[in-house]
C-alpha cells in the first residue's frame, strides 16, 4: 500500500470513529499523516476538489434524510381543512407550496409551477401562506386568506405575486377594487383571528419541517427547497407516483 494509501486509509477510519479514534493516534502517526496529504495535494490539486465534492454530496444527502424525516413526523399537519386548493383536488400527487407573496424566488418559480400543474392534470397544488420577509409580507398573506372569504385567492395572490413588493393597505384596496371584491369588507376580514391563527400554523409548522426560506415544496415525502427547474419536479412527482417518496 503507498504511504498515501495508508494515510487515506487512517483518516477514514478518523471519520468513521469520530474524536475518540482522533486521540488515539500518536503525535508521529498525526504528523505522517498531514505530510502525506500535503504532499499529495502538490502533486494532484483535483484531490482537493475531489473531497470538496463528496463532502458537499453527503451533506446534500443528510438535508434530504433529515427532510424527509421532518415531512414524515408532520404528515398530519401538512393536509388541513382550509388550506386553498389549485390543481385538480383528487390528484394523485399533491404539492405542497409554502409561499411569500413579495419573494423574488416564489415569483421566478410561479409560472414553472403553474405551467407543470396545468400540463399535468392529476396534481394537487396546496398553498400555505409563509409571510417570512416582513410586515409587509404579513400583510399580503393577511390580504389573501381575506379575499378567499370572497372567492378571490387566486386573483389576489396572483395580483400581489406579479405585482410590487412594496405592500401597503393602499395597495391592497386598489387591488381589491380592480379586481371586483369588496374592498369596504376584505379590511375588517383582514384581522380576523383565524387569519392570524392560519399564518402561525403555517410559521410553526415551516419550522418544524426545517424550512429557512422560500419557497419551498413538498411533494411526497421530499421537502424540496427553491425554486427548482420543472425537471426536478417532474422528477419528484414521478417518484412520489412510484411510491418511494
Amino acid at each position: 500500500m503507498t504511504r498515501l494509501g495508508r494515510a487515506l486509509l487512517l483518516v477514514g477510519g478518523l471519520c468513521a470513529a469520530g474524536p475518540a479514534m482522533a486521540q488515539g493516534f500518536t503525535a508521529q502517526q498525526r504528523a505522517e499523516i498531514v505530510t502525506i496529504l500535503r504532499e499529495a495535494l502538490k502533486n494532484d490539486p483535483s484531490i482537493l476538489q475531489d473531497a470538496i465534492d463528496a463532502l458537499r454530496n453527503y451533506e446534500a444527502q443528510r438535508e434530504q434524510e433529515a427532510g424527509r424525516a421532518a415531512v414524515a413526523n408532520a404528515r398530519e399537519h401538512l393536509l388541513v381543512p382550509g388550506d386553498q386548493v389549485a390543481g385538480n383536488p383528487n390528484g394523485d400527487v399533491t404539492i405542497i407550496e409554502f409561499y411569500d407573496v413579495r419573494c423574488g424566488y416564489c415569483k421566478r418559480l410561479e409560472p414553472v409551477l403553474t405551467r407543470y400543474v396545468a400540463d399535468d392534470r392529476n396534481i394537487r397544488r396546496i398553498y400555505k401562506e409563509l409571510p417570512i420577509l416582513g410586515p409587509a409580507s404579513v400583510l399580503g398573506a393577511r390580504a389573501v386568506l381575506a379575499a378567499r372569504k370572497q372567492g378571490g385567492y387566486e386573483k389576489m395572490r396572483e395580483a400581489l405575486m406579479k405585482g410590487s413588493p412594496d405592500i401597503t393597505m393602499a395597495s391592497i384596496q386598489s387591488e381589491a377594487k380592480r379586481l371586483g371584491l369588496d374592498s369596504e369588507r376584505l379590511t375588517p376580514d383582514m384581522d380576523d383571528p383565524e387569519i392570524r391563527a392560519r399564518i402561525d400554523a403555517n410559521m410553526a409548522l415551516a419550522q418544524v419541517l426545517g424550512i429557512q426560506g422560500t419557497p419551498a415544496l413538498v411533494i411526497g415525502n421530499e421537502l424540496i427547497p427553491g425554486a427548482v427547474p420543472v425537471e426536478e419536479l417532474r422528477r419528484a412527482v414521478a417518484t412520489a407516483r412510484a411510491g418511494k417518496g
